[in-house]
């Protein structure tokens, strides 16, 4: 099992839906993307029947509000949750390290902070980090971002083959290729970062709005893409599923169809639209 539960889809000043962050998950590993902006991760968790005590890996690309506030409240629940075993595994850039345990030092109890100190492990990535995460491979790059110093990732996730699927009793050596997972963070592409992203199994990419919508959303003058654009993207980069999220929340009841007739146009492969707590089986 290898899926993605989309726990928010919108863009940073959205009240509609949830900030843009999910949950990556293969049968033995869970791993949180993000947190949003508040404490709406807990009730987005809680609808997922995901349990605080279920995460102990965080993987945070950038310290703008809304990825980074709702990483506070997990931390403090991890803080004060009785029975949690194990610790929890933070990974971002300098930035975001300095952010989290900034504001954690500024608000939190100190029967909260002694907790994060026993629970909690900072691992600070720099650009092209190889790292594990149980049974995912990952290697974070920088998306080379002007505004916010921002680390996408491309994951390694296992995959069985057809052989293994069909026989108890075929041997691990057998191998499928790994099923690789490219994140593009929430702005546009790099030509820098295309060794990570080419020929990957499933790409997720921002796309702020319709190409068609741009006069309204302006996705350009805030550095960020649109489902024409990703679908470009998507073709030229050679993947083979394309998943968009990071939109605006003003066409919800169009947007999965806009925007994946859009996207369309130019990428061939399969295309993801997905709504607030949507499950995507990889």
């Amino acid at each position: 099992m290898n899926q993605i539960t989309m726990l928010g889809t919108g863009n940073a000043t959205v009240s509609q839906i949830y900030n843009t962050c999910f949950v990556l998950q293969t049968s033995s590993t869970l791993m949180l993307v993000d947190a949003g902006g508040g404490n709406g991760i807990l009730a987005q968790l809680k609808k997922v029947n995901v349990q605080i005590s279920d995460i102990h890996h965080l993987f945070v690309t950038h310290a703008h509000t809304d990825h980074v506030l709702g990483v506070i409240w997990v931390i403090r629940m991890v803080a004060q949750c009785k029975g949690y075993e194990g610790l929890l595994h933070v990974y971002g850039n300098d930035k975001v390290m300095k952010v989290i345990k900034t504001i954690i030092d500024m608000i939190l109890a100190k029967k909260q902070l002694a907790k994060v100190a026993e629970r909690v492990v900072f691992h600070q990535l720099e650009d092209g980090d190889c790292f594990e995460v149980g049974d995912m491979k990952m290697e974070c790059f920088d998306i080379q971002s002007t505004k916010e110093k921002q680390f996408g990732f491309r994951a390694e996730l296992p995959a069985v083959s057809e052989d293994n699927a069909a026989s108890d009793n075929a041997s691990e050596d057998n191998h499928a290729k790994p099923l690789v997972l490219a994140c593009l963070g929430d702005e546009p592409y790099n030509e820098q970062n295309r060794r990570y992203i080419e020929g990957a199994d499933w790409m997720m990419c921002e796309a702020f709005c319709l190409y068609a919508d741009r006069d309204t959303f302006k996705p350009y003058e805030k550095c960020h893409s649109t489902a024409l654009d990703a679908g470009k993207l998507a073709e030229e980069l050679g993947v083979k599923n394309l998943i968009l999220y990071h939109t605006e929340e003003k066409t919800l009841a169009t947007r999965k169809e806009n925007y994946t007739r859009e996207a369309a146009e130019n990428f061939k492969g399969r295309i993801f639209v997905p709504d607030d707590l949507e499950v995507i089986e990889l």
